[in-house]
Formats: C-alpha cells, sequence, structure tokens
C-alpha cells in the first residue's frame, strides 16, 4: 500500500511539474469543486425517504422464498423484516454510524433511521415478551430471544463490530422465527393473536407518540405545569423540580426531532397495516377496525412533500410555518386515538 502512494505522489509530482503554476490551480480548484458538487448531490439522494412498501406483496414473496403458508402473525414478522431490510439497504444503506462524506455530513436522514429503529425495537420486544408466548410463564421463542438484543444494539457503531453486522443477525434470526410459524409441522413457532398481547405493544407505541409529540410542541418553546406526580399527594420523585418549567427544543434538534418523528411515523404505518390482517377477528369483536384505520391516516399525514427547503420554526402565529407544530397535530391526535383504541380493547 505504500509503495502504491509513493508511486501516486510521485505521479502527481511530476503531472504538476509539467503544468504551468496557474494550469496546477485550476486543475486542483476543478478537482475540489466536482467533489463537492458530488458530495451534495449524492447527500440529496441519499436523502430521500424511502416509500411506504405493499406489506401483503412482500409477506407472498417471503412464503414463495421458503415454501410457507400464510397464518396468524407472518404479516407482522413480515413487516418487521421489510421495514429492517429497508433501513439496510435503502439509498446509501444506514447512514446513522457513517464516519465518511456524505453520510458523515447528514442528519435528516440519519434521525428518520432512528425514529424508525427504536419501532423496530419496541416491536421486536413485543413480539418476544407477548405475542409469541401464551402466559407470562412460558418458554421465549429461541429466535426472538437472539433477535431482539440484536436489533437494540448501538446505533453508532462504525466498526468492530458495525451497526449493519449486528441488525443482519437479527434480521437472520428474525426469519428464521417466520420460516417456522410459516411452517405447519413446526408447532413450537407462535403467534398469539390477543387483544391484551396487542393493548401491551400499544402502550408503548403511545408512550413513544406522546414523547415525540411533546418535543415537537417544545420547537416555540413552552411554559408547562409541573404534572410528575400527577396530583397524588403521596406521590415521591428523587429530586425537587419548579412548579413551572420552560420546556424548548435547542434550534438545532429541531429538524432532528422533526424526521426522527417522520421515520417513527412510516414504520407505525407499515406495522398497523399488518396489525389490520393479523388482529382482524380481535379488531372486528370490539368493532375496532375503523379506530385502527384513522390511526393510519392520522400517521400518514406526516408523510406529506415538505415543500421548503428547510424546517422551519415560525412561531404559533407567525408569519413563517412551524412545521414541527404541523407535525405533533398529526402525532398527537393518533396518539389520542391509541389511546382510545387501547380501552376499546380493554372492553369485554
Amino acid at each position: 500500500m505504500s509503495t502504491f502512494l509513493n508511486s501516486l505522489a510521485r505521479l502527481r509530482d511530476n503531472t504538476l511539474d509539467y503544468l504551468p503554476l496557474g494550469a496546477a490551480r485550476n486543475v486542483v480548484v476543478t478537482a475540489v469543486v466536482v467533489y463537492v458538487l458530488g458530495v451534495v448531490l449524492l447527500g440529496m439522494y441519499w436523502s430521500i425517504a424511502p416509500g411506504r412498501f405493499e406489506i401483503r406483496a412482500h409477506t407472498s414473496e417471503l412464503l414463495a422464498e421458503i415454501g410457507g403458508k400464510a397464518v396468524t402473525g407472518t404479516e407482522t414478522t413480515a413487516a418487521l423484516i421489510g421495514v429492517m431490510e429497508i433501513l439496510l439497504e435503502k439509498r446509501g444503506g444506514f447512514l446513522h454510524n457513517d464516519r465518511f462524506p456524505p453520510g458523515v455530513y447528514l442528519d435528516n436522514m440519519p434521525n428518520w433511521e432512528f425514529g424508525a429503529l427504536v419501532q423496530v425495537r419496541d416491536l421486536a420486544r413485543a413480539m418476544r415478551e407477548s405475542f409469541s408466548r401464551s402466559q407470562s410463564q412460558s418458554t421465549e421463542d429461541p429466535d426472538l430471544s437472539e433477535a431482539e438484543p440484536n436489533f437494540h444494539f448501538n446505533s453508532d457503531s462504525w466498526i468492530l463490530p458495525q451497526s449493519e453486522s449486528e441488525y443482519g443477525d437479527g434480521l437472520r434470526y428474525l426469519r428464521n422465527y417466520f420460516r417456522r410459524l410459516s411452517d405447519e409441522r413446526a408447532p413450537d413457532a407462535q403467534f398469539y393473536a390477543r387483544a391484551d398481547n396487542l393493548r401491551t405493544w400499544l402502550a408503548t407505541v403511545e408512550t413513544r407518540l406522546g414523547s415525540l409529540s411533546q418535543r415537537l410542541s417544545a420547537s416555540v418553546g413552552q411554559e408547562r405545569v409541573n404534572t410528575d406526580l400527577a396530583g397524588d399527594a403521596e406521590a415521591t420523585q428523587s429530586t425537587a423540580t419548579p412548579s413551572e418549567m420552560l420546556v424548548k427544543t435547542p434550534w438545532t434538534e429541531i429538524d432532528d426531532v422533526f424526521f426522527e418523528a417522520r421515520g417513527t411515523s412510516w414504520a407505525l404505518i407499515q406495522f398497523l397495516r399488518a396489525i389490520e390482517v393479523d388482529f382482524a377477528d380481535v379488531l372486528a369483536k370490539k368493532n375496532a377496525q375503523v379506530s385502527v384505520a384513522q390511526i393510519i391516516r392520522e400517521l400518514e399525514g406526516t408523510q406529506g412533500m415538505v415543500w421548503s427547503p428547510m424546517i422551519l420554526n415560525g412561531s404559533g402565529f407567525g408569519m413563517l410555518a412551524n412545521h414541527s407544530l404541523v407535525m405533533a397535530s398529526y402525532i398527537s391526535r393518533a396518539n389520542a386515538a391509541i389511546i382510545d383504541l387501547r380501552d376499546l380493547l380493554a372492553q369485554g
């Protein structure tokens, strides 16, 4: 390698010796301009978010590969596989841990990836702890117990090991669970579509969306009353906090939170469409199909085209738009619908 680099250096020096000083400077300047322009254009291309994918078609493709049969749980598992595959194989691949241009200069897409990755982690945990187990004392599925910690690996790890390597291992375990699940001769792999299991996962989704809604709303700064103890006179907390506090997202993080919310919503749309299929009987019994459809409709509103070249942060009723508040509106309505859905599922 050192010999090759030395040869390149001599070739460069010899080339510049034959060029006039002005010509050599022009060559260097042109090369720099072409490189910078290439990095910028490639970064813009990599920053285009993936669209929705057809979950039923993806499920059929996976089943055709292994000769399996569609059963309860195959849609949800296929959706989880599909979202993780897109995170790893989309334009530019997984960018969150990039250390070289243009990935190292990007922040919108890495934050979009992180929002989707959090939903992958939450669903993988729900499948390991709830969906694949008949009761709290039953054993965990061996593939899901391996896949879930792989998906929780540090998303910033560049090497030894790479994040992509760990997530790829998780995908292999998840595919193996999918193969066993769709094999009628392998009853050890199960997916239980019950109302209580669905409520458990939705509770996690509810807290995620609630946090995002608060962070998005804080883009303009808010004076908030401290409700940490929920009005419980006997409740205590570790350290004292003011009764009122100013909550404001730093201006350097506003676009980060915005794109994290878009990635979160994109992944949830895919998962909820799969839930509509696998939990169809449960939702029908509770008359909750419309509730799920409304949640999906609200989340789809977060995926609209952003026509501004940057995320604007105008005041609530000011001259300029505030993209974060618009996003918070969709997220809050979806979250309220999830709360209603959980209550509906809890009814007999």
